[in-house]
């Protein structure tokens, strides 16, 4: 819906709804944009922080938009297999609860970037995504992101959009996420543990 933060005129709860609960509904204001007429997201209702899916009336109807990942990043594989434990540990809210998902974005030489935490594991990447776009940082074609759950198609959609060239997981990828993982030359990896992992697409990144 937008490419820059400069479109957000202002964030913020909504207090007088009475659907607000708790603070969980958030109102965007965008800034006039001629161009945004064109970014026509082809759902029938609410947009909002789910999957990607949801809305959608048909599988040619989820195409993603974006570049083919020319990324020269390369991670060591021994390195790569630390970065779960790596996760874990940064994970406070998880610590306390047990009960959220989290996503990392990491360097190629295993600094943790930034890990938001969620109840959905989509959220926790959409919260990554929108730091990075308030930073001034995307396209992230020179991180890797690390996901505490499975790899879906709509978490290969997000990567893509933001530049992020590789995906790996401690779950299994689906096989929509696989087939356009390659399409657009991420590397993917799931099934991440201390002494394995499966290398799905573009293993050219992982020494």
């Amino acid at each position: 819906v937008v490419s820059s933060a400069d479109e957000f005129v202002a964030v913020g709860p909504v207090h007088s709804s009475p659907e607000d609960v708790g603070g969980s509904v958030i109102n965007v204001q965008l800034a006039p944009n001629p161009n945004r007429k064109g970014r026509t997201l082809d759902r029938e209702f609410y947009s909002n922080a789910s999957c990607g899916v949801c809305g959608k009336k048909t599988i040619e109807s989820l195409e993603v938009k974006g570049a083919i990942a020319k990324s020269p990043v390369v991670v060591q594989g021994s390195l790569l297999r630390s970065l779960p434990d790596r996760l874990r540990d940064a994970q406070t809210t998880f610590a306390r609860t047990g009960g959220v998902h989290a996503s990392g974005l990491f360097t190629p030489e295993g600094e943790l970037v930034v890990l938001r935490e969620d109840v959905g594991r989509h959220n926790a990447l959409d919260k990554i995504i929108g730091w990075a776009l308030s930073e001034g940082r995307l396209p992230l074609s020179n991180h890797l992101l690390l996901v505490s759950g499975r790899v879906s198609y709509e978490i290969v959609q997000k990567a893509v959009v933001a530049g992020i060239p590789f995906i790996a997981a401690v779950g299994a990828p689906s096989s929509l996420a696989v087939d356009l993982a390659d399409r657009f030359h991420l590397t993917l990896v799931g099934f991440l543990k201390r002494d394995s992992m499966n290398i799905y697409t573009h293993p050219e990144r992982v020494v």
